[in-house]
């Protein structure tokens, strides 16, 4: 027969001696406690932390403990119900060890990974900026001036221009030319 009291004192103890300075216990009986997880820092040294509630059930670890999110800190709602299906889920697949060292440890990744997500995001953004920020330099900055381009650019404007000449002296002409004819013809008429 499984000393269910016996095998949660010996975690307890474990635990304390993991976690000693986020292990608070909140009471004897039921046995509950609190461990606060802590991410890395990400940029800017940020951190998500979330303080985890556990509380034995007569059975454990025969029968999953109660769980809760007593506090957090910089953590969405949503990713705290991911953090809660995490926890069921690894809570099942441990079913009949001792698992609160477990727990807390996927929920240290977790909240890692939520971290480097973070960290993603905000150097996507950072980078869309600063693409943003070059294409308008690039529109106010123009062409850099050199003798060559300077040349060649002299130079379709002078055909430009000499172009523009013909046609007006074309017009002008063809006007001239109407203007003659109109008056030959009011003359003759």
């Amino acid at each position: 027969m499984t000393d269910y009291a016996e095998e949660q004192r010996n975690e307890l103890e474990a635990i304390e001696s993991i976690y000693p300075d986020s292990f608070t216990v909140l009471s004897e009986v039921p046995t509950s406690f609190t461990i606060t997880v802590t991410s890395d820092a990400g940029e800017n040294d940020e951190t998500i932390e979330v303080t985890l509630q556990f509380t034995y059930v007569e059975k454990y670890p025969d029968e999953v403990p109660l769980w809760e999110i007593y506090s957090q800190e910089n953590l969405e709602d949503s990713d705290a119900e991911g953090i809660l299906t995490l926890l069921q889920q690894q809570a099942e697949e441990n079913l009949g060890m001792v698992m609160i060292f477990t727990l807390v440890t996927a929920v240290q990744d977790k909240l890692n990974e939520l971290v480097d997500e973070i960290n993603r995001r905000e150097e996507e953004k950072r980078r869309k900026e600063e693409a943003a920020e070059e294409a308008e330099k690039v529109l106010f900055q123009g062409t850099v001036v050199t003798i060559e381009n300077f040349l060649s650019w002299k130079a379709k404007f002078e055909l430009e221009m000499a172009e523009l000449r013909r046609k007006r002296q074309k017009e002008e002409e063809q006007q001239q030319a109407g203007k003659i004819k109109l008056t030959a013809n009011k003359t003759h008429g």
